[in-house]
């Protein structure tokens, strides 16, 4: 157990909860010699690290993990790999080019202090090596709420953008998912790729139309139950 665990580079104690849990087959290969003494045959390694894999950069529940290895371990490994490459590849395409911190404050005049509490609550990248499309798509947002009048007078702050990406960020995991599960296995790697990247653009606008969808329809509501109580 002390040495698959160390191969494996997980705890003895996570091993025996595979094993409770039924990720790992106790009669499989393994050899018991004593009562505290059991050899595990070397496949268990590469089980083990699947498992974690799967745990803590897929996001999967211990109960989904058993069914795929129930079904077909040595698919799954497989389909991890792809999902692996789709991933680079999709990352590969992402925006390279950065804007400087200098430029940014010049070209959208928000407060130097602004954007320094936008990266330490992780809305921005950190400026170190400038900020890339995404940053700077958010930053020139930023510009155009305070000079509508969303600033600091009213009550607005940089803390308001956490609603929006706290409410995305298990949005956004559930769409990783959704994409390597209906491409993993389907489609080459490269025109996985294709599809993430084409599908970039149509998402944003899809998100902000339904967004403004959804606004308007409860500032309606809003209104109308303002009428009512007028009534």
């Amino acid at each position: 157990m002390r040495e698959l665990a160390e191969r494996s580079g997980v705890s003895t104690g996570t091993i025996k909860h595979y094993l409770r849990e039924g990720l790992l087959d106790g009669d499989d290969g393994v050899v018991r010699t004593s009562r505290n003494m059991a050899y595990y045959p070397p496949a268990f390694v590469e089980r083990v690290r699947l498992i974690k894999r799967l745990q803590e950069e897929r996001f999967m529940p211990l109960r989904v993990i058993r069914e795929l290895m129930e079904q077909d371990p040595e698919r799954v490994a497989a389909l991890v790999e792809q999902e692996d490459r789709i991933l680079e590849r999709a990352l590969e395409a992402a925006p390279g080019e950065r804007v400087s911190a200098v430029e940014a404050l010049e070209r959208y005049g928000v407060p130097e202090n602004v954007l320094a509490r936008l990266a330490e609550i992780e809305v921005l990248s950190a400026p170190a090596d400038g900020y890339d499309e995404d940053d700077v798509q958010i930053i020139e947002a930023i510009s155009r709420f305070r000079a509508s009048g969303y600033d600091e007078a009213l009550g607005f702050t940089v803390f308001d953008t956490l609603r929006y990406r706290d409410a995305l960020a298990p949005l956004v995991e559930e769409e990783v998912r959704t994409l390597l599960d209906r491409l993993a296995g389907e489609v080459p790697v490269d025109r996985a790729a294709e599809i993430i990247a084409a599908g970039a653009e149509p998402l944003r606008e899809l998100i902000g139309a339904l967004h403004s969808k959804l606004l308007i329809g409860a500032l309606r509501r809003q209104r109308g139950q303002g009428a009512g109580r007028g009534r």
